[in-house]
Parts: C-alpha cells; structure tokens; sequence
C-alpha cells in the first residue's frame, strides 16, 4: 500500500470519526435525488405492472405441506407439481422447499380446493411420497393443510392499510409539531420513499407478501423514523440562533450535523442488520420456518432503505426546502460576503474591518440558545483575532517589541 493511499485511508476514517464535516453530502443534493428518483421509479412501475405475489392471507386459497424427507419417491417441486396436477385436475399456485435438513418441507399454495379434491390429493401424495413422521415411520397425519377464504383475506388487507395510513398520519403531525413544517415534510418524502422501493423490491423479486410482511414494514418504518429524528434533532441544535450569526449557512450547518450523526447512523444501521441476518440464516436455513422469511426479507430491506434516505434525502430535501425561505437566502449571502470580505483582507486588498468581529450580534436573540451560542461566537472571534490587530498595530507604529502583558512582576 502506498503513503498516498494509506494517508487518505486515515483520512477518511478520521473525517467518518470526528464528523468535522469532510463529507459534502449536501452539496451533492442533485446526485441523490437522480439516484432515488430513478429508484422510486423502477419500483414504482414495477409494482403497477408486475403486481405482488400476494400470499393466501390476503387473496384466500389452501396450503397443503408435508416433510420433505420421504420414504419412496424424492419430494422434488417438478415432481409435487405433478402430483397435484393428476389429484386436482389443474396446476398449484405455487409449489416450493422451505428450509434444510430434517427441517426442510414442501408447501403447495394453490385456490381453494373441495373437501373431496382436497382427500384425493392427500391420499395422493401420501401413496406417492411417503412423508415420514416424527416416529421415523411413514404417516399420513404429517400433512398438512390450511384454508383462507378470499373474505378474510380482504379483511386482512384493509385492516394493513388502515395501519399504514395511521402510522403515516401520526408520524407526520408528530414531526410538525416536534421540529417544523420542513422536517416534517421532508421526513414523510422519506418514508414514502422506504414505503415505496420495499414495496418494489417486493414486486421485483417475487417475494410472497404476507401479514408479517405488513408487520415487518411497520416495524422498518420506526426505524426508519427515528434515525431521521436522530439527524434532524443536530440538525436544529446546530441551526439555533443561525440566522443572527454569520459563521455557516444552513446549508453547511445541516452538513455539519449529517457528519456528526453519519457513524452513529451507520453502527445503528448495522446492528440493527445483523439480527436480521441471524434470523433468516438460523431461522430460514436451519429451522425452516418460512413466516421468519416473510419478516426477516421485509426487515433487511427496509433497514437499508431508510438508513440511505435519512442519510441522504431527507436533510437534503429539508435544506431545499429551507432555502426557499427568503430570510435564509440573505443570511447565505451575508455569510458568503463578509467570507469574501476576509479573503480580501488577507489578500491585503482592503483595509481591515474593526467592527466586523461584533457583526454576529446585530440580530436580536430569538433565545436562551441562540445567545448562548452567539456569545460563544464571539469569544472564538476575538480570541483569533485580537493578536492580528495587536500585529498590524505593531507594524504601523514601526514598534517591533512585545505588546505588554499586563501582569505585574513581582
């Protein structure tokens, strides 16, 4: 490894540590909407044209399942298929293995059968497979069957979506009242954004949409949520008294807080990963059981969609969003002159300004906050700035000596 590589190794490691503020994910605002809105739109055309995978729970049918370990002919899905085929007289929804081992079965999901087919295609896989039992003997009470009439099942998703719509409207006031109409719009784009590329992924992939999807989705969404809260809270400790100071734009204070917030966010994000990987290889893998599958995909995927939106969408969209306020634009552009202002004082082009250093107390205080903030302003300013003026004092009397101190020898 070079120096140059290894010197901006530790570079961005310290920038990701400190949160000093190394990274321009604001400035960058135009970069990630592209990238989400391409997102949403695949999802979104995906899921208008190609639908979910809707499971039993919401569109009604039967599931039948039994162990894969047989005593006569290999449980395989073409041969499944074809068994339920010759007993039902018409093709299964869909047949497939769930699971590993001694855990492993065979599920068929197809539209609600008779009593009497469905007899017939008890009796039919039995003769045909054999399923094995917990005895180690053959037994035909391993089979399994469960039915969902299509009435529940649009009870099921009406009741889904009466919960997504409550959380939705709950989340939205919470944010208004909490923080203000900004943030708590650009957290409900946000949501929407996870709500939408989980949904689309969903359609994409084919992954079968069940109650504890609709669990999990809920579930994802609070977490969603509170690394957004997490992000805004900095964003508003940093901005307090913002508009009476003339040190950053909103813009680079809401930066600020993203990079202050971005290693918290990404150790949340990944111990929240984890479990949920534990869950669909120790849950999925070992054990089978294919309602953890329905919850733990859903999980995996929202957590990576929220914890990319409320790192870069939502602050960007709340900076754009403030920025259309006209009170900010003139703070920025009162930042950007006296920054201007600096450059060519240093440059020797102008004269220095004395009275420049009590510029970020012009404005009254909105609060206890904001003038405690100010005043801290202020102190860093004079601090940096007074030896200049005693140098520049030094020099236009032709006085080379030190400045006294002021402390009496003794």
């Amino acid at each position: 490894m070079s120096a140059t590589t290894s010197t901006r190794r530790r570079g961005f490691l310290s920038g990701l540590y400190t949160g000093t503020g190394a990274f321009d994910i604001v400035g960058k605002a135009k970069i990630w909407y592209i990238g989400f809105g391409l997102l949403m739109l695949v999802c979104l055309l995906s899921v208008i044209f190609r639908g979910f995978n809707l499971g039993i729970d919401f569109t009604g049918g039967s599931q039948i399942q039994f162990p894969a370990q047989t005593a006569a002919a290999p449980a395989s899905v073409e041969t499944v298929r074809e068994v339920y085929e010759r007993a039902v007289g018409r093709e299964p929804d869909a047949v497939q293995a769930v699971g590993t081992g001694a855990a492993a079965t065979i599920q068929i999901k197809a539209q609600a059968i008779s009593p009497t087919e469905l007899v017939a295609l008890r009796q039919a896989v039995f003769d045909t497979f054999k399923p094995i039992g917990t005895s180690g003997q053959p037994d035909p009470r391993v089979i399994s069957d469960t039915a969902v009439s299509g009435t529940w099942g649009g009870e099921i998703t009406t009741q889904a979506l009466i919960a997504l719509g409550v959380f939705l409207v709950l989340v939205t006031l919470f944010l208004a009242f909490y923080f203000e109409r900004e943030m708590a719009a650009a957290a409900l784009v946000a949501l929407l954004h996870d709500v939408l590329v989980t949904a689309g992924i969903y359609s994409i992939v084919g992954f079968e949409v069940t109650p504890a999807t609709v669990i999990g989705l809920l579930t994802i969404l609070g977490f969603s949520l509170y690394d957004t809260v997490v992000v805004f809270d900095k964003v508003k400790e940093n901005s307090r008294g913002l508009l009476g100071l003339t040190r950053r734009t909103y813009p680079e204070a809401a930066n600020l807080a993203l990079n202050q917030t971005l290693m918290r966010s990404i150790n949340t994000s990944l111990i929240a990963v984890l479990p949920v990987l534990g869950l669909l290889v120790v849950g999925v893998g070992v054990l089978g059981v294919g309602t953890l599958a329905d919850l733990a995909l859903v999980q995996l995927v929202g957590i990576l969609a929220g914890a990319l939106s409320s790192i870069l969408l939502a602050t960007p969209l709340l900076v754009d969003l403030k920025m259309r306020d006209k009170r900010y634009r003139a703070h920025a552009e009162r930042v950007q002159q006296k920054r201007r202002r600096r450059a060519e004082e240093a440059a020797g082009h102008v004269p220095a300004d004395e009275d420049d250093i009590e510029s970020d107390t012009e404005v009254l205080p909105t609060d206890d906050g904001a003038a405690v903030e100010r005043r801290r302003e202020r102190a860093l300013a004079a601090a940096a700035s007074t030896p200049a003026r005693a140098q520049r004092a030094d020099r236009r009397s032709g006085s080379g000596a030190a400045r006294p101190s002021g402390k009496r020898r003794r």
